[in-house]
């Protein structure tokens, strides 16, 4: 039986920062794993100690100009390439249901149900963490510590008033339905 390279990533659906994806190959049993969203933020780097310290890994990060110029699907499908290339002879499994044509196994919710993708998904979510709030620092107006990039009614503001930064996706579109407070 081989052995299971899991990927996922982070960032896809942030306005600022990179996209990060990571691929796993799990050198022994870790406790606790599962989908990095259902963990906490101190759970999260616990874990990714013991991933690094247990296991094969490779991270990839895109850019927010790379993610602008190529698009995300692009993105993702040139990580599956790398990640197909260099753990060949592995049983590879991608949180979701599309392999962009890379032709590798893809599953729903993987995440929360095989070790090797929620691993992944733990080592994407911490180092893009890491990095945007290393960005905070750099831009402090937009509060990327807090909110990590993603579209959060502070985000959203800290845009209108001060407009992209350099670490934006300008060819993301903020519906203006986000914007606008409620009618009702």
């Amino acid at each position: 039986m081989a052995k299971i390279c899991g990927i996922d990533e982070a960032g896809r659906g942030a306005l600022a920062g990179p996209l990060s994806v990571a691929a796993c190959v799990l050198n022994s049993e870790i406790s606790g794993l599962n989908d990095s969203k259902k963990l906490t933020a101190k759970r999260r780097e616990e874990l990714f100690k013991e991933i690094t310290k247990s296991s094969n890994f490779l991270i990839a990060y895109f850019s927010n100009a790379q993610i602008d110029e190529l698009g995300l699907s692009e993105c993702l499908r040139r990580a599956l390439k790398l990640f197909k290339a260099h753990f060949e002879g592995f049983d590879i499994i991608y949180d979701g249901n599309l392999d962009y044509g890379v032709g590798i196994t893809t599953m729903i919710k993987a995440d929360g149900k095989v070790a090797g993708v929620s691993a992944a998904s733990i080592l994407a979510k911490v180092s893009r963490d890491r990095l945007m709030s290393g960005w905070d620092k750099i831009y402090p107006a937009y509060d990327f510590a807090g909110h990590k990039g993603y579209g959060t009614k502070s985000h959203l503001d800290a845009i209108a008033k001060f407009g992209y930064s350099d670490f934006h996706r300008k060819s993301f579109v903020i519906k203006p339905k986000l914007t606008q407070g409620s009618l009702f």
